[in-house]
């Protein structure tokens, strides 16, 4: 089975930076799609950044010029590096990944990292 392993959330003040991890272990392969999501209290699901096999980025509005996605294809990890952090970026982050496994081509989430930016 595949599992997806976050890293690198915390508390930080406005201003700061943080870089997320999330790292895919199991008999996943030929990875396609690696992307950031993150879910506010009382707030739906959104997609934060995505990185193709490609290298093609793409990335929110209100994140553009402030978060940088990247990907290191041999240890099947995706990164989310987070500059100029705002308070409205609070949030859970999720990491998803797209390749293929037993179960065909497929998706997997990794557990929430939480980022808190304090004012």
């Amino acid at each position: 089975q595949v599992q997806l392993v976050e890293s690198g959330g915390g508390l930080v003040q406005a201003g700061g930076s943080l870089r997320l991890s999330c790292v895919a272990s199991g008999s996943i392969f030929m990875i396609n799609r690696m992307a950031w999501y993150r879910q506010a209290p009382g707030k739906q699901r959104e997609l934060v950044a995505a990185i193709t096999s490609g290298g093609t980025t793409n990335y929110a509005e209100s994140v553009k010029g402030r978060f940088t996605i990247s990907r290191d294809n041999a240890k099947n990890t995706v990164y989310l590096q987070m500059n100029s952090l705002k308070p409205e970026d609070t949030a859970v982050y999720y990491c998803n990944i797209a390749g293929f496994s037993g179960s065909g081509y497929r998706d997997y989430w990794g557990q929430g990292a939480q980022v808190t930016v304090s004012s």
